[in-house]
């Protein structure tokens, strides 16, 4: 099996110690991945819609760097700190996925650091 870290430049990551994704054989496992900004890595807004707009436009940047693209993603899981927000998500996720969504399920969590209201990891076909 081939395996292999991918990052791009075209984001700031997170942290060095883990990946923006890995490459295993024909799919791509994406990290947790917040709505941050890609250049300076920050949260630069307390929205939510906001957060999630940008968290799906990281995730567009990691899938096509590698190789893929969103009509190419199979499953999300979308960590949320509010579960009050389900509304702002759908709208959002319909743009982003607006024929053939992938599964996706939706845990609340406890508070991020750093402001972050969402997290989005997804498993993508090459």
């Amino acid at each position: 099996m081939k395996r292999e870290n991918f990052n791009t430049s075209k984001l700031t990551r997170m942290t060095p110690v883990i990946p923006q994704a890995v490459i295993a054989d024909k799919f791509i496992f994406l990290s947790g991945t917040p709505g941050s900004d890609p250049i300076s890595g920050e949260i630069n807004t307390d929205n939510f819609e906001d957060q999630v707009r940008q968290c799906f436009l990281n995730i567009k940047t990691i899938v096509e760097e590698a190789g893929s693209n969103l009509s190419k993603i199979i499953k999300t899981t979308v960590f949320m700190v509010s579960g009050n927000d389900f509304s702002i998500l759908n709208r959002v996720y319909a743009e982003f996925f607006p024929e053939n969504p992938p599964a996706r399920s939706t845990p609340q969590v406890m508070p991020f650091p750093g402001g972050i209201l969402i997290s989005v990891e997804c498993i993508a076909l090459v």
